[in-house]
């Protein structure tokens, strides 16, 4: 038995078939590229490594609708501490930039700021993992963020401005690279 549909609800029907497509907010990087390597100028120039520390280019394009701020974060999921280790955090970077110059860290400008990261100190800190260890991933992630400011200084602890980051994130891009020694 055939039901009597209105033309509106058989469109409703087909529309709620179409899948639904993700916001394009998209990250790219002259100095990074997805999987490869991280080149020396990134690595960091202590503990063993000689790198030149310097921090990435970075360019996000398409962030989500109600962005008012963005935060970068740049983090090892492999370090052997049990929780990973925080080689960047920014924050409160304003809705109208859409790209991070390299070896922009420790020249930020207010209102940006550079949170704690787990060197114990603000500003970023490239990678340097163990000698022998399998190459670690260093996720490179833009936020968007619902507010113009997250409220924190540059004596947050990198735990409280990733809660703050994940509070108030709208969506977030991540572009992993590798590194090993």
């Amino acid at each position: 038995m055939m039901m009597n549909l209105s033309r509106t609800a058989l469109i409703s029907m087909a529309l709620a078939a179409v899948p639904v497509v993700a916001h394009a907010f998209d990250l790219d990087s002259r100095d990074l590229r997805e999987g490869e390597t991280i080149r020396m100028e990134l690595v960091n120039s202590t503990m063993g490594c000689e790198g030149l520390n310097q921090s990435p280019h970075l360019v996000w394009n398409d962030p989500p609708a109600g962005t008012q701020s963005f935060a970068i974060t740049v983090y090892d999921p492999d370090a052997p501490t049990g929780s990973g280790w925080w080689h960047w955090i920014v924050l409160d970077i304003p809705a109208h930039t859409r790209a991070m110059l390299a070896g922009a860290s420790g020249y930020l400008p207010a209102p940006l700021v550079e949170a704690l990261t787990d060197f114990g100190q603000p500003g970023y800190g490239g990678p340097c993992p163990p000698e022998g260890a399998v190459p670690h991933r260093y996720e490179f992630t833009v936020y968007a963020i619902d507010v113009p400011s997250l409220g924190l200084d540059a004596s947050a602890m990198p735990a409280l401005a990733g809660y703050m980051i994940h509070a108030h994130s709208l969506g977030s891009v991540t572009l992993t690279a590798r590194y090993g020694r």
